[in-house]
Formats: C-alpha cells, sequence, structure tokens
C-alpha cells in the first residue's frame, strides 16, 4: 500500500496565522483544501493538531500529511488553449499563468495535459510508452504554474527523446521577462549559485553550497521607479531557479510571495514571470525554430501604468 506524503516547514516568521502561513508556502494547493487537511487533523504544529487560526511562532515545525494519492486517469478536457505552433512532431503553446502542467497531488484534471489530449488524441499513445510518462505524455520540459509563456510538446517518442537530449545539452535558448523590485547592481550580469532543497522547508529551492550547478544570466531590459525588466537566459534548468536566483541578487520577482516581498504594491495576483522566447532545433527536420509569446494583457497592464526612467 502506497504510504502517505509528509510534508515538513519550519516557520520562519512570526504573527502568523497557519492558513495563511500555509497557503504562501504550498504554492500548488488552493486555501479551501489546505482548511480541509487542518480540520481533517492532516496538520500538525508541535506535534499537535492545531486550528486554522492557530498563530504559529518562529522555530515552529509543521507537519503536513496528504494521503497517497490515488492512480489518476488522462482524461482528455475541453480546456481553451493558446496554440502558437503545431506540425505533426510537436506542439509549442503559450500556457496561461494558472494552468498546472499535468495531473499531481491536489491537481488531478483541468491541467495542460488533459487539455492537450482532447486537442490531440493521439498523445494518449505516448503515455503508454513507460511508467514515467504516464501522467505527462510529450512534456519536455516545465513551468511552475504562477508563470506564464512557451512551452513545447512532442507528439512522437522519436521527437520526445530528440528535444529532451537538447534540455540536456543546454542547447535550447530559453528567455524570460521578469518585473522585479529594484535595480541589479550591474545592468548585466551571470548569477552561478548552486541550488538545494531548503532544509527548513522541503517545498521550497535554497543557495546551497552542495547543491547543483545553477546559472541565470540576466540583462536590463526597461528601467521604472522602483522596478527593473529583466530579459533573463537560462543555462540551467533547476526548480524556482529564475525566482531563487533574483532573490538572491536582492531584486526579487514581483508577486512572487514566496521567495520575494510579501506585499504587492501593483496589485498582481500571480508572479511577474513570462516565458517569452523558446528556440531549439527542430527534432525532425534539423533547422532552427524560434517562437515568441508577447506579455499577456495583465503584465503588460502593469508596465503601462509605471514611471520609465531614462
Amino acid at each position: 500500500m502506497d504510504q502517505p506524503q509528509l510534508i515538513q516547514l519550519q516557520v520562519d516568521r512570526a504573527g502568523a496565522r497557519l492558513d495563511q502561513y500555509l497557503a504562501e508556502q504550498l504554492a500548488n494547493f488552493s486555501r479551501s483544501q489546505i482548511k480541509k487537511l487542518i480540520q481533517q487533523n492532516d496538520v500538525l504544529v508541535a506535534d499537535q493538531p492545531a486550528k486554522p487560526g492557530t498563530v504559529v511562532q518562529p522555530g515552529d515545525v509543521i507537519l503536513v500529511r496528504l494521503a497517497a494519492p490515488a492512480p489518476a486517469e488522462l482524461l482528455p478536457q475541453d480546456i481553451p488553449l493558446d496554440i502558437v505552433y503545431a506540425d505533426d512532431d510537436l506542439i509549442v503553446i503559450n500556457k496561461t499563468a494558472e494552468m498546472v502542467i499535468h495531473p499531481a497531488v491536489g491537481h488531478d484534471q483541468g491541467t495542460l495535459v488533459n487539455a492537450l489530449l482532447a486537442r490531440f488524441p493521439d498523445l494518449a499513445g505516448l503515455a503508454q510508452t513507460d511508467a514515467d510518462a504516464a501522467l505527462r505524455p510529450g512534456i519536455v520540459h516545465r513551468l511552475d504554474q504562477d508563470t506564464s509563456g512557451l512551452i513545447v510538446v512532442a507528439r512522437t517518442a522519436t521527437a520526445l527523446r530528440r528535444l529532451q537530449a537538447q534540455f540536456k545539452a543546454r542547447t535550447v535558448e530559453k528567455i524570460y521577462l521578469a518585473l522585479v523590485f529594484d535595480e541589479p547592481d550591474a545592468p548585466e550580469g551571470i548569477v552561478d549559485v548552486p541550488l538545494g532543497r531548503d532544509p527548513r522547508n522541503r517545498q521550497k529551492f535554497a543557495p546551497r553550497a552542495d547543491g547543483k550547478p545553477a546559472r541565470t544570466h540576466y540583462r536590463v531590459k526597461s528601467r521604472f521607479d522602483g522596478y527593473s525588466l529583466l530579459e533573463i537566459g537560462l543555462e540551467t534548468g533547476r526548480t524556482h531557479q529564475i525566482r531563487v536566483h533574483l532573490a538572491w541578487l536582492k531584486c526579487p520577482v514581483v508577486g512572487d510571495t514566496v521567495y520575494g516581498r510579501r506585499k504587492n504594491p501593483l496589485g498582481l495576483r500571480r508572479q511577474f514571470l513570462h516565458a517569452w522566447r523558446l528556440a531549439f532545433v527542430h527534432p525532425s527536420t534539423g533547422e532552427p525554430v524560434e517562437f515568441e509569446a508577447s506579455l499577456p494583457a495583465e503584465l503588460q497592464a502593469v508596465l503601462d501604468a509605471l514611471n520609465p526612467l531614462n
């Protein structure tokens, strides 16, 4: 029998309600899901059941118990998709910020995979190739739920293998746009800081000397009063890499309440991070291809409202 999943968190600030703190730390769970976990006594603070309004203190250890997920069934769902390009080998999607890539704990439907299966039924065949692809047929790489922009999906086993090889060899160009607080000391540079699991919160990542190599290129694209729009290039693709590296640079992503500032003066309901450009070699033709996706309307509106600097 599958064992329940345990998440351990160590509180790093004072005065937060338990339900609010968990909502910040467990970004993949809704507030209603968190409330239900607390009511079921699946959340322990100092080894004791707690209430949603329990005030947590620095050093408190929170243990969250998640029931072992039942095997998910990949169901086609008629969900709108912004398809940038499609042929017999691959699909390029401009993903919305609220969409999860594939089914997982807390998101068993409504994902990009569910939408793709409805539009491209042939992807179901890839789910049968191996256990690892069972819940994410054709998925070559990922974007955080709160990040919008370009993602490429393979339609054949050969295309999947060749695209994965390009990502592994770091020959794929991935360019993001990020609005950050303040401005880096240098107008362009490289953040070369290894990343690993945060020992205080296994759901987060942090700079660690014993972590995996991680390199992020940045360039200031536009300057505003109190903010900067950065063009970000990735050499590596570690989980949450851009967000952690920009926080380390003391220029956290606007709207990122996990690694950045909890106050959001611009009123964004998401983080200002967008996968803008994607370039790679086509897996069948061998020709270079490049795609771009403009900023979503809600992000462009924020930029338009800022005061530009010379």
